[in-house]
């Protein structure tokens, strides 16, 4: 399996754009709770859904019933959110790529959690790609070594934060502000809207974990 897509049930302006994934025959898509009514709204049916569903009415959880074949229903009082559970569900597939969205927006805290398990999934399945994707902005995860960064229309800006811990020995090259051997301090924002000057460019650095956020201005 090469990439699976989660829908959360984030706010729907938030969502992702489904285009590029409609276009690929081998997405494999999992809704969590509300999410599986947005995939069903743009014309997609869950290969499976995951969740409590507390947030449905009747009627909705009704449809969900009736179109999806795979259900894992759990009971509202769990340790896991409802998007940990799809997180989990997904990498047991062990895909190449896992795009999340649905999460940002809305609820602050949800979005938070979110961050806090893609970290935790890299950082259990460092060969599978975690990112967070929403309609200007996509967010990644990256562990030391080197990282290639593709130019990609739909995102202009690149940003680079430390999670958690200093990042050391940051090289960045084929961007409008390079560097060579930097460090990020965790709390900093110098590394905030950079921009690729080439078809390709890319990221090192040697400890530490990198929150990579690539945004376009609305």
């Amino acid at each position: 399996m090469k990439r699976i897509l989660i829908c959360a049930g984030g706010p729907k302006y938030e969502l992702c754009s489904f285009e590029s994934f409609k276009n690929e025959k081998d997405t494999y898509y999992i809704g969590a709770d509300r999410g599986a009514l947005y995939l069903l709204d743009e014309g997609i049916i869950p290969n499976e859904v995951i969740g409590d569903f507390d947030s449905l009415t009747d009627k909705e959880w009704k449809l969900i019933h009736s179109k999806v074949k795979q259900i894992e229903k759990y009971k509202p009082e769990k340790d896991e959110t409802d998007t940990d559970l799809a997180l989990l569900k997904a990498v047991s597939y062990n895909p190449k790529e896992i795009f999340i969205t649905g999460v940002t927006g809305g609820r602050l805290d949800h979005f938070e959690a979110a961050i806090r398990s893609i970290y935790q999934m890299k950082s259990q399945y460092p060969h599978i790609e975690h990112k967070i994707i929403n309609s200007h902005n996509e967010i990644s995860i990256l562990l030391p070594g080197k990282h290639m960064i593709y130019r990609d229309e739909k995102y202009r800006y690149l940003s680079f934060f430390s999670f958690e811990q200093a990042m050391e020995n940051v090289t960045l090259r084929g961007v409008k502000y390079e560097t060579t051997s930097e460090k990020i301090d965790a709390g900093t924002s110098r590394f905030t809207s950079n921009e690729l000057v080439s078809d390709e460019g890319y990221i090192s650095f040697s400890s530490g974990i990198c929150l990579m956020i690539r945004s376009s201005d609305l």
